[in-house]
């Protein structure tokens, strides 16, 4: 039997040892996106990386590697609106911020709500809605630090498993959290969220590690096994090789969509809503496919 002496010895071992060897590189993010737009433009992106409504960014900084997703509400096209300008200019918004240096790491909702605050102080307004998904990887803590409204969302994959996720903001089905700018006079007749209200979350990452950040036209067509399922495509942290398996993922989004004999996870969730409904979604898809990597200026 060990004496309390040893065991604290071995004890002080223990920790003087896990402490030597914590990992001092730099990480980084190895990300590529795909999408299609819901009106057939497979994998043709609109100026400012739009897909049909939804928009992403991807933005390197010295600090951290960020990306972000919105997905446009397109009702507003019935008023003359084009839903991608309000999602498109938030997320080149948030783009310029980060390169600018004008964000902190470990706090993506900061991101988010500048941001919006400065769509709402343009001369002329910008109307719209939007969700949001901001995703940023400090390099020196490996830390993930995430900000998501509405039903756009992420996934964090280790080991052939989901390790770690965003969850889905809904008001009530098929409505979700978001932000918006709406005609004077009709603030209160369109549905707005703070960015303030978006969930929070962050999670240790390692080497290898995959993130797959997504807007609800993946989501809502995919579910998680059929996602990690391709994710058994990427065997390595290759540019070429994330670009393929996130085309991979996207192009089958988009088929399942248009299966009007497929139970979607949208319809089985509108089915546990009460609704009769069968098929895939058809909507816009973005998808960005990132992988932990060593960090090399």
């Amino acid at each position: 039997m060990l004496s309390v002496l040893s065991y604290g010895r071995l004890v002080a071992r223990a920790v003087i040892g896990g402490l030597s060897q914590t990992d001092s590189r730099d990480y980084s993010l190895v990300t590529a996106s795909c999408g299609f737009g819901k009106d057939f433009r497979k994998g043709i992106l609109k100026k400012g990386m739009c897909y049909g409504d939804d928009a992403c960014f991807i933005a390197r900084h010295r600090s951290a590697d960020v990306l972000g997703v919105a997905d446009g509400v397109g009702g507003w096209r019935d008023y003359g609106v084009d839903p991608s300008q309000f999602s498109g200019t938030l997320m080149k918004t948030c783009e310029r911020l980060v390169k600018e240096g004008r964000f902190i790491p470990s706090n993506p909702v900061g991101v988010l709500t500048t941001s919006y605050y400065e769509l709402l102080q343009n001369k002329v307004p910008l109307l719209g809605n939007s969700t949001a998904c901001i995703v940023v990887l400090d390099r020196q803590s490996h830390r993930l630090h995430t900000a998501n409204l509405g039903d756009s969302g992420f996934l964090v994959v280790r080991g052939g498993e989901v390790v770690h996720r965003s969850d889905e903001q809904q008001h009530y089905f098929n409505t979700p959290f978001q932000l918006s700018i709406a005609p004077p006079g009709a603030e209160g007749a369109v549905l707005s969220d703070s960015p303030d209200a978006a969930d929070s979350s962050s999670f240790d990452v390692q080497l290898g590690d995959i993130i797959l950040t997504a807007t609800d036209g993946l989501f809502d067509n995919m579910p998680d096994y059929m996602i990690l399922q391709e994710l058994k495509k990427l065997k390595n942290a290759n540019y070429e090789s994330v670009q393929q398996t996130a085309r991979s993922i996207a192009e089958q989004a988009h088929v399942l969509a248009y299966d009007p004999n497929y139970m979607s996870p949208f319809a089985q969730f509108a089915c546990d809503n009460g609704l009769n409904v069968r098929g895939g979604k058809p909507d816009d898809i973005t998808v960005l496919l990132s992988i932990v990597a060593e960090y090399t200026d």
